[in-house]
């Protein structure tokens, strides 16, 4: 437990980053899981769904959360995976 009282308040700001970052990554996770399934199941708003996890990636990396590269990759396995349901 910190006794200094700047490392008590770090304590307090990484908790509330920490949980912020968290809800980020599971709406992100969410929603790249919708993509997967829609594009599996072949359902009619897939490219809606791909859409909006391209946001929820962009997003991330914009924050900060995920790498660009991360990002990239992600995007690009959901782009190959709904170019080759078409």
């Amino acid at each position: 437990m910190p006794n200094i009282k700047s490392a008590k308040k770090r304590v307090k700001v990484i908790a509330k980053k920490t949980a912020q970052n968290k809800t980020i990554k599971t709406a992100l996770k969410t929603a790249v899981k919708k993509a997967y399934i829609a594009v599996d199941t072949n359902s009619d708003d897939k490219a809606q769904a791909v859409s909006l996890a391209f946001k929820k990636i962009d997003q991330a990396v914009a924050k900060g959360i995920l790498h660009k590269n991360t990002g990239a990759r992600g995007k690009s396995s959901l782009a190959k995976r709904l170019n080759a349901s078409a």
